[in-house]
């Protein structure tokens, strides 16, 4: 069967032949020219910002990177999705193109762990990792920085709640970067670029069987899945907690556990009686809350090893240290869920700021101090193969 491949944008999956063109409407070697106008699939696929003033699209051989305009005769090397009609990034299919799905109850604090996330791989892990991360269209570089990284680490401001899918049923709007790292062969050094797409969902869109079959259906095409817990919302952690860590409220939230299971019911309705071979990282926020009840010898008391490799032992020793951790939560049934369902998971402890932010929704005057938030992504890049490891497991 033919390898097929998902689109960064839109998630619908396609044959490379299948992949469309777009001319790029300037005056051809032979002196035609295509106007440009509005694209009506991308209008009702994406939303119409993107749309107008675009060459017109048309078929050819999606495996090739050039193709001839019918029309003006010109050659163009805009591919682009057949479902949605965005712009592919630049080499599309030559290299690894991994979905990574986030998903996570409503206030587990998904974006604000996006954005911390994604600050720390363009900055101290790319430094560690000798790795850089692009934006790969100027949608994704302007909404990063100005959405999500200016609000968070220059105003120092939380965020609203993320819209959900069901009120924009039709836009999608991930942030797609590429990850270049630098490998060593016995060639010498090479680059390996993966093409890494994020989508923050809404707490909302797990909240039923239904809205999650309607919103998330990209879901069944995630490489990857980064579920975000927030022990604050399960019982057996909340009394644990840190004096004077806000909690949140118990109505309108969803248990952990049923969060889970609507993802795994998703993915399993393809009618598979075999395990999900997704892998799974299973991160548990606002992990500041409960340093005071862990001891000094705790994994999860020290950073991840600075080193430019994912380290295996260290991230084994944390995922026992968090499963330690939810027996004293009631949280053996995510647990039993995970191993009954999932060939590949690990668990994490993460905190995105490292303290509980103001009554206001601002940050501690401290400052952001992320702790372990890469290691998630670290995981599911190493099992990947995207970064190299130290260590088995």
């Amino acid at each position: 069967m033919a390898r097929r491949h998902a689109c960064p944008y839109c998630y619908e999956s396609f044959a490379p032949r299948e992949i469309r063109f777009r001319c790029n409407s300037r005056l051809s070697r032979t002196g035609k020219q295509c106007a440009r106008r509005r694209d009506q699939v991308l209008d009702e696929r994406m939303g119409p910002r993107r749309s107008h003033d675009l060459g017109p699209d048309f078929a050819a051989d999606g495996r090739k990177p050039t193709a001839v305009c019918p029309d003006c005769d010109g050659e163009t090397t805009y591919r682009i999705c057949p479902v949605c009609h965005s712009e592919l990034p630049v080499q599309f299919g030559r290299v690894d193109n991994r979905l990574i799905a986030m998903v996570g109850a409503k206030a587990s604090g998904k974006t604000v762990y996006m954005t911390v996330l994604l600050h720390e791989v363009r900055n101290r892990i790319g430094e560690a990792f000798g790795a850089a991360l692009l934006g790969l269209d100027d949608a994704t570089m302007r909404r990063y920085s100005t959405d999500y990284e200016d609000r968070l680490y220059r105003d120092n401001q939380l965020f609203p709640g993320t819209q959900t899918a069901s009120t924009n049923l039709n836009r999608v709007d991930p942030l797609v970067f590429r990850f270049s790292l630098r490998r060593r062969t016995l060639l010498g050094e090479r680059p390996q670029h993966t093409v890494l797409s994020f989508f923050d969902t809404a707490g909302e869109d797990f909240s039923s069987k239904e809205s999650v079959e309607l919103n998330t259906r990209y879901l069944t095409n995630a490489d990857g899945i980064i579920l975000l817990l927030d022990p604050l919302q399960m019982p057996g952690a909340r009394d644990g907690a840190l004096p004077g860590t806000p909690l949140p409220g118990t109505t309108g939230l969803d248990a952990p556990v049923n969060v889970l299971s609507r993802v795994t019911n998703l993915l399993l309705a393809g009618g598979s009686t075999q395990k999900i071979d997704v892998p799974v990282a299973v991160v548990f926020s606002k992990l500041d809350a409960f340093w005071h009840l862990l001891d000094g010898a705790s994994p999860l008391r020290d950073h991840a090893p600075a080193r430019d490799r994912f380290d295996v032992g260290d991230s084994l020793s944390v995922h026992e240290e968090v499963r330690r951790l939810l027996k004293d939560w009631d949280g053996v049934p995510i647990d039993q869920l995970l191993e009954n369902h999932y060939t590949r998971f690990r668990y994490f402890g993460v905190s995105s700021l490292g303290r509980n932010p103001t009554p206001d929704a601002r940050i501690a005057a401290t400052g952001i101090q992320p702790y372990r938030v890469a290691d998630p992504l670290l995981w599911l890049l190493s099992e990947f193969g995207s970064v190299p490891k130290a260590g088995r497991g």
